[in-house]
């Protein structure tokens, strides 16, 4: 048990270093050509979109059509987007939505017993990504059906069990894809 802390620890660590040192890069990026070409997967789901209105924090709103979010009202800068990177602590739908528009990615998880090793492989994928620029939240997300939920911007898949494929599957699709009202912004 202890063994596994410190690894989840130190890819948080790393992570939290990569972004702030990688996570830079070039806010003209240009969709990869499965985002363009891939609008639907076998176990996405698709939403309808709620708009894309900026909120003060506090400011009551009607309720999501999915859990988690993928969009509609969300607070304005600096309430969010949530930087790129690995959370401990859940964050509210109205950070998230922020990052979905921004053509972002959202791995959440929902462990009420403890996940530890789950954790820790997401965190794996999600460090991955980040590397090679791509716009990842990893977090906490208490109170889905689901074990695991994917969110880009309208689209969620929720799943129990790690699939490493569908999940990277998900990131080449959906990240900075030009479904996103401001893909291009980091």
């Amino acid at each position: 048990m202890g063994i596994r802390l410190i690894t989840v620890l130190l890819l948080v660590g790393v992570t939290l270093m990569a972004s702030l040192g990688c996570g830079g890069g070039d806010d003209a990026q240009t969709p990869t050509a499965a985002a363009a070409e891939t609008p639907s997967g076998p176990h996405w789901e698709r939403f309808p979109n709620q708009g894309r209105e900026h909120i003060p924090p506090g400011q009551p709103h009607p309720e999501y059509n999915s859990v988690p979010a993928t969009s509609g009202w969300h607070y304005s800068q600096p309430y969010g987007p949530a930087p790129w990177g690995i959370y401990d602590t859940p964050l509210p739908d109205e950070v998230l939505v922020h990052n979905l528009e921004h053509g972002g990615i959202g791995i959440h998880y929902d462990c009420p017993e403890g996940c530890l090793d789950l954790v820790a492989l997401l965190a794996a994928l999600a460090v991955e990504g980040l590397n090679s620029g791509k716009k990842i939240v990893l977090s906490p997300y208490p109170g889905m059906d689901t074990t695991i939920a994917l969110t880009a911007w309208n689209y969620l898949d929720g799943f129990q069990e790690l699939d490493e494929t569908r999940v990277s599957d998900f990131i080449r699709a959906h990240e900075s894809s030009p479904n996103a009202p401001e893909a291009f912004v980091r």
